[in-house]
């Protein structure tokens, strides 16, 4: 009783002294004080519930906003609550290993998980060989808190099948609210206008690119649900009402790249589905490459005569794909990616540096390259491209180690897909499967996985895949 009362006094000193300090900053118009309960609030789930704490990560980071928002002068701009949440995941993960708590074993010796931690070893070696090291550190400590919780942690949490049921669909009940944010922005500011499409979505989302890229990620997962056994007859409904939605939001994103992605992982689907043999896809494969080859000359100077620019005319739009003649946005990514390769070929083995790219390419621009959008700031994006990027930063074994990730999954997938002996298992699978291909493909026109909006979904995504090839593929389970 009265350590009860001992106790129950030093609580009420605290929140006395709480509330009179807070009033002072307040006073002085400092808020971040008012933020403390929640910090603990938060610190506490972490340490007593992570599989909750993971979910509200996910659910906050559709709707969380960089800090530069709101301190214009950070010196490190991050996503503000998500990556702080991530942050403290991988704090308290790092503990739990500490403590004598280990990865399933599975889990680490699965390709792709080997795949993944050559990659972050490498990061590391090329961090330390950096032009800029400090920048380097960051990119490595970023792609770490990223790669632990949403990866290594998930996997672990994903032997429950149910609770990747729940990581998408919390996922996407955060990202309806932004999508209906953007829709009202397009009706109020002009009507699914191009030029307003490009920023409809701030401040959740940087621009129309990044937007359109998660949009097409969901899609298929979304489309697949749709033949997924539900007890819910209601749960169909808001189903068949989501898949409308996103279709219609990647419509008016005006991202080209979203688009070509979903065309493109339909086609991949449709051959996966007809089983054709590998020798026929590799021989299709060769022979396409070859012609490209014989007739690069006439396809470059038919893109040329394209004088087709991006436009709020649907069909124009897509026109403007193949304009490297006029398109300022095409013609960026082409300065961008001859900067990187001459990079590149100045430093073929290590790279400058993971995160360097924006800080060095600017010598690299030639004249005949620039646009009316380039810039020697690399503050309109990276490199524009999740294979040559790495390139540039990280050398030719930065680029196989990020391939290797890509060709490890869709390899699993694939084989999971085949051998899973249950439907809504082998359904789910490939629509997860078939969400990341969306992004493999967007990849090669963007990069976004410095970001929490992209990485969550992708690296979760790879974990979701992983898990089922490990612990789902073999047994029939009810996805409740």
């Amino acid at each position: 009783m009265l350590t009860a009362f001992k106790n129950n006094k030093l609580l009420f000193s605290a929140s006395l002294l709480y509330i009179f300090l807070n009033l002072i900053l307040i006073y002085f118009d400092i808020y971040y004080g008012l933020a403390v309960p929640f910090i603990f609030l938060i610190l506490w789930y972490a340490l007593t519930d992570l599989k909750l704490t993971f979910l509200l990560t996910v659910f906050f980071t559709p709707l969380s906003l960089l800090i530069s928002e709101f301190i214009p002068e950070t010196p490190t701009d991050i996503s503000v609550p998500s990556e702080l949440l991530l942050i403290g995941l991988l704090l308290v993960f790092t503990l739990k290993i500490l403590t004598g708590e280990t990865i399933d074993k599975k889990i680490l010796r699965h390709p792709v998980s080997i795949a993944v931690l050559i990659n972050l070893f490498w990061i590391l070696v090329t961090s330390i060989t950096s032009s800029m090291p400090v920048v380097s550190f960051k990119f490595l400590l970023s792609r770490i808190w990223f790669v632990i919780p949403l990866y290594f942690m998930a996997a672990h949490f994903f032997k429950d099948k149910n609770f990747i049921k729940k990581f998408l669909w919390v996922y996407i009940s955060a990202f309806v609210i932004v999508i209906f944010y953007t829709l009202y922005n397009h009706i109020s500011t002009g009507l699914f206008i191009k030029k307003i499409a490009q920023g409809v979505m701030k401040p959740f989302y940087n621009d129309h690119t990044s937007y359109g890229a998660v949009l097409a990620m969901f899609v298929p997962v979304l489309f697949g649900w749709l033949f997924i056994k539900k007890r819910n007859a209601g749960f169909e409904i808001i189903n068949i009402f989501l898949v409308i939605l996103f279709l219609f939001a990647v419509t008016f994103s005006y991202s080209r790249a979203a688009w070509i992605s979903i065309v493109a992982v339909l086609i991949i689907y449709i051959i996966i589905r007809l089983k054709i043999n590998r020798y026929v896809l590799i021989f299709s494969g060769i022979t396409v490459t070859l012609l490209f080859f014989l007739f690069q000359f006439q396809i470059i100077d038919s893109m040329k005569k394209n004088r087709q620019d991006s436009s709020s005319d649907l069909e124009k739009h897509v026109s403007s794909v193949t304009n490297i003649a006029t398109d300022a946005s095409n013609l960026e990514r082409i300065n961008r990616w001859n900067s990187a390769f001459k990079m590149f070929n100045e430093k073929p083995v290590f790279g400058f540096g993971p995160g360097t790219y924006m800080f060095q390419y600017a010598p690299y621009q030639m004249s005949y390259d620039r646009t009316i959008i380039s810039t020697n700031f690399g503050d309109v994006g990276n490199a524009h491209s999740e294979y040559i990027g790495p390139l540039a930063e990280s050398g030719m074994f930065g680029l196989l180690t990020f391939i290797a990730i890509v060709v490890t999954t869709i390899i699993t997938g694939i084989k999971t897909y085949y051998k899973s002996r249950d439907k809504d298992t082998r359904i789910l699978v490939i629509s997860i499967l078939a969400g990341l291909i969306t992004y493999y493909i967007h990849a090669f026109l963007n990069n976004f996985l410095d970001t929490d909006k992209a990485s969550v979904p992708f690296w979760g995504f790879t974990a979701a895949v992983v898990a089922i090839d490990l612990f789902h593929k073999s047994k029939k389970e009810r996805l409740s």
